[in-house]
């Protein structure tokens, strides 16, 4: 049996944050055409808690990508999984992401978008590492600055695992 990862945010406080957000980006959306592009797989609880807590008609859309394979470090390589299932030419975009590691699968990612002719991509991250951050990547909607460790759950794996805790944990000797 394996010993549960350290809980660093409960399911209370992360419920909380991501009401809040939900409130900013409804506030910041009004009377706009927003398509919310879910980044899988390990934004996909996030996602889903946040499009509820929006107060908007909006449309979704999942991009895959991957760039850790079951590695705890990103490889710095980036591959498109599966790719947006409609165009968001003239919309504004959120993405949705589950951390802002190194900055480089995003900065990729968001170059890609802006190719496609948005109105405007903004960026929701549930949790940013700022002491890995190599390429800098604009944050709009920010859950948690977290320090410099391999986090599981809440939709974030290590090698596939993990993901349906419903907090987000360190696992015993995996830091980055």
């Amino acid at each position: 049996m394996t010993a549960l990862p350290q809980v660093l945010l409960d399911e209370a406080t992360l419920a909380a944050r991501v009401r809040e957000l939900g409130a900013a980006i409804t506030r910041d959306y009004r009377e706009r055409e927003l398509v919310v592009v879910v980044v899988l797989k390990g934004s996909f609880m996030f996602a889903a808690d946040l499009i509820r807590a929006i107060d908007l008609p909006l449309q979704v859309d999942f991009l895959g990508v991957r760039s850790y394979g079951d590695s705890t470090t990103s490889s710095g390589v980036v591959q498109i999984t599966s790719d947006l299932s409609s165009p968001v030419e003239d919309k504004d975009v959120l993405v949705v992401e589950d951390i802002v590691d190194t900055g480089l699968t995003l900065r990729f990612l968001l170059e890609n978008l802006e190719t496609r002719g948005p109105c405007s991509i903004k960026l929701a991250a549930l949790l940013h590492k700022p002491a890995r951050t190599v390429v800098p990547v604009q944050i709009d909607y920010r859950g948690f600055e977290i320090e410099d460790v391999f986090v599981v759950g809440y939709g974030l794996d290590h090698a596939q695992r993990h993901r349906n805790l419903p907090y987000v944990g360190m696992l015993p000797g995996n830091e980055s």
